[in-house]
């Protein structure tokens, strides 16, 4: 551990997608860098999103071929579902991904690791507050931002008094949900709901909107919403909670569809209603760091922040949060800061993919944003020829 003051080239605050390679690249460029880690090496993608949920998704569609083997020709029986085994496995793929990470950011020269809470004393300047970091203050000519997101818990009457799951603890059940009840239809909601379908639950997703994944243009909701329905899970569009509660062994849900109210009642409880930025333990006010009304880091087309010299990457700057986002923000750091280039996020293609089965993906904008901007649309139907199209909008 490094003394109680000190002074490094560069900070990164958290272990995500873009702070673990930026912190190597600025390390290998002769910066001396310190890693600021409050949990898990790794970040959400590692620790609690992308390698869990996905290992755990593997082993939903191996259980749901395993069902339909008579329809391929294969008999297979009747099949059982060791809900510890797929949890240990789960554990285990992530323990390697976060203890290589680890491994390499230990080894790498002109680098810190220190896992604390860090919280901002003035523009240049971090405190490290909780484990062994407690009363250290470090400061740095950049500091890097990249502490990510958690579940956001909606002010729902009765919430607070019942076991509800988030998306992270939702992985650690040791049996299968009855009735799972989903509150929220979009990525992960849908991703979960299909998986513990597979494994065997009865699940019912609560969708306050009109459709699920309320950004996607309404024939691809659509067709997913069907992909569902046909797998069994039932789905409430349009539906407002308006409270829970638990009596006995389980969990009811006052809902209003429409005009009319409904009780539904499930034994688990899955709030997948968003994320919200880990900013508010940063003390960022001291930095004069602005956020917008929920919180996430106001940023520019270079990702820098209202603090000279301080930056934000990933899903705590706000937008659409996925790995791969994070990791080009890093890239964009490592062309303007370490490579002295001129880059920026204006105007870059965003891909996503959601691992519900079949896989939705996407690139750039949307028909529904496309229009919005007046642009030209043209739209091939599915599999028609590429001339097929039908062109919309303004000429």
């Amino acid at each position: 551990m490094p003394s109680s003051s000190q002074h490094y080239h560069a900070i990164v605050i958290g272990s995500g997608q873009a702070g673990t390679p930026l912190c190597q690249a600025l390390a290998a460029a002769g910066m001396r860098t310190a890693l600021i880690e409050r949990d898990h090496v790794g970040g959400t993608c590692v620790n609690e999103g992308c390698t869990p949920t996905k290992t755990m998704i593997a082993s939903g569609r191996v259980a749901y071929l395993a069902r339909r083997g008579a329809d391929y020709g294969v008999g297979t029986g009747p099949i059982r579902i060791d809900m510890r085994k797929i949890r240990r496995r789960k554990r285990h793929i992530v323990n390697l991904f976060r203890g290589g990470n680890e491994k390499r950011i230990k080894q790498t020269k002109n680098l810190d690791l220190i896992f604390a809470q860090a919280a901002f004393t003035g523009p240049k300047s971090i405190e490290l507050r909780g484990r062994r970091g407690v009363g250290r203050t470090f400061t740095a000519d950049r500091i890097f931002i990249n502490a990510g997101c958690r579940p956001a818990i909606p002010a729902l009457p009765g919430l607070d008094k019942i076991p509800y799951l988030d998306s992270t603890s939702i992985m650690e059940l040791a049996e299968v949900p009855k009735h799972l009840l989903v509150l929220g239809g979009g990525y992960i909601g849908l991703e979960f709901g299909q998986l513990f379908r597979r494994l065997g639950s009865r699940v019912t997703i609560v969708q306050r909107g009109p459709q699920l994944f309320s950004g996607e243009d309404s024939e691809v909701a659509e067709a997913v919403h069907q992909i569902l329905k046909g797998e069994g899970i039932e789905v409430l569009l349009g539906t407002t909670t308006q409270s829970v509660s638990r009596s006995r062994r389980e969990i009811a849900m006052k809902v209003r569809v429409g005009n009319k109210a409904r009780t539904i009642t499930g034994t688990h409880l899955l709030v997948a209603t968003g994320r919200v930025p880990n900013s508010d333990a940063l003390n960022l006010v001291a930095a004069d760091i602005a956020t917008d009304d929920r919180g996430f880091i106001r940023v520019n087309d270079k990702l820098e922040t209202s603090a000279e010299g301080v930056f934000a990457l990933g899903d705590i700057k706000g937008g659409p949060q996925f790995t791969h986002i994070s990791y080009d923000d890093f890239r964009v750091i490592r062309t303007n800061v370490i490579e002295r280039g001129n880059t920026s996020i204006t105007g870059r293609l965003v891909p996503y993919t959601v691992f519900i089965d079949p896989q939705l993906g996407r690139i750039g904008l949307s028909e529904t944003q496309a229009k919005s901007q007046s642009r030209t649309v043209r739209i091939g139907p599915l599999g028609g020829a590429a001339d097929a199209g039908t062109d919309i909008g303004p000429k």
